[in-house]
């Protein structure tokens, strides 16, 4: 390739080399990737001249604005660069140096590893390890954490945040599942969807009225009435009550909507909400909140439901779920430790027969005197009477 020599070539060449190169970005983005046919299809090249447009093409690849890429078939394509990350590249001391910040701007968000940097660029582990300090030194790369290989030493462009791929998304917190962030978001979303798809029951009742017909008086008890005094009664009449003892107060439940109801919480509206609340300052998107609304169903918590082509959520076993809500639970908990850990969903049911260990007996059937597990023999009957500790069974968990 003949390198133009006259002064007015040189100028030509100047204008032409910025021209062309505006022109590029402005017909697609960095990751866009630019034949020899699509750069002559811009009109810049006066007559498409091919010798001109390869001097522009060195020129602009030698100041790093340009990088060029194998197209499938073996044709050569270039792809712009920025003149901030150009100027990184210019900056740079020696061949090997820019060999290993390549690797690494090429990898982009997902990283690279550093074992695969010494195998693209063939460099010694000391030179490698030179390149990698005077980099971090000026600020153009940093270290990150892969979640899937969290034992790998990866670099990452110091101005690019890692991927959700890499880091796992906002369940992670440095390279670590975040396990509280993620409980305490689902009691949020669970809440949400009991407040949402079921209704609150107070409970309410009217005082019972004291009947006027039908009550035996001190004068009449044990004398006999006649047919046409019990005829005339009134049938309607409340059986005799004890004066001044209030009704029984009804306990506030959750009762399930009424058939055909439309309303039931999607995963945008739960997102929605979740973003007014303000809890977490990462975004979180409906991708992420369907993540945590799926392991609820998979839980048994709560169930889809389709109405009219829109997927709602509801809660099951609505009149078991505790009205008190998820919060305010947790701050009992949290001043009286022996309550136990809060945990979501409906209550247990508990009876006489529950409470016993035979109620809950998974050999109960099994159980007879004479046998591997009978009554007499029973472990559990003296662990439930407090008389032993709670024994362990072979997974290494005390049965229920």
């Amino acid at each position: 390739m003949v390198a133009p020599k006259s002064e007015a070539e040189l100028t030509k060449l100047g204008i032409l080399k910025d021209e062309l190169y505006e022109t590029i970005k402005e017909h697609g983005s960095e990751s866009r990737t630019f034949s020899q046919a699509d750069l002559k299809g811009l009109g810049v090249i006066p007559n498409n001249d091919t010798m001109m447009l390869l001097n522009i093409i060195q020129a602009l690849t030698n100041e790093k604005l340009l990088v060029g890429v194998q197209l499938p078939g073996g044709e050569i394509g270039w792809r712009w660069r920025s003149r901030e990350d150009a100027k990184k590249y210019t900056s740079l001391p020696d061949e090997a140096t820019m060999l290993v910040y390549s690797e690494i701007d090429q990898a982009g968000q997902d990283g690279v590893w550093i074992r695969h940097i010494k195998l693209r660029t063939n460099i010694q582990d000391a030179t490698l390890k030179a390149c990698i300090k005077f980099l971090e030194s000026k600020g153009f790369i940093s270290s990150m954490t892969n979640v899937e290989m969290p034992n790998r030493k990866m670099y990452i462009r110091a101005d690019l945040k890692p991927s959700e791929r890499a880091t796992g998304g906002p369940w992670f917190t440095d390279g670590e599942l975040d396990e509280a962030f993620i409980k305490a978001i689902e009691s949020i979303i669970f809440e949400y969807i009991k407040t949402h798809s079921a209704y609150m029951s107070r409970g309410t009742s009217l005082p019972q009225r004291q009947p006027k017909k039908g009550v035996v008086t001190g004068e009449t008890r044990g004398v006999k009435r006649v047919a046409t005094d019990i005829s005339n009664d009134d049938a309607t009449a409340m059986p005799p009550t004890a004066k001044g003892v209030p009704p029984p107060k009804k306990k506030e439940t959750y009762l399930p909507m009424p058939a055909g109801y439309k309303k039931y919480p999607t995963v945008n509206e739960i997102t929605e909400f979740i973003h007014m609340q303000k809890v977490s300052s990462a975004m979180l998107g409906v991708a992420d909140i369907q993540a945590l609304v799926d392991v609820l169903v998979f839980d048994g918590l709560i169930e889809p439901i389709k109405v009219n082509n829109r997927k709602g959520y509801r809660v099951v076993r609505p009149t078991k779920q505790d009205t008190m809500s998820y919060a305010k639970r947790q701050q009992e908990r949290e001043a009286h430790p022996e309550l136990g850990e809060t945990v979501l969903g409906p209550t247990s049911v508990s009876s006489a027969v529950t409470e016993a260990p035979c109620g809950r007996c998974p050999v109960f059937e099994l159980c007879q005197e004479g046998g591997p597990v009978a009554p007499s023999t029973c472990v559990y009957f003296q662990e439930w009477l407090g008389l032993t500790e709670k024994p362990i069974v072979a997974n290494g968990t005390a049965p229920p």
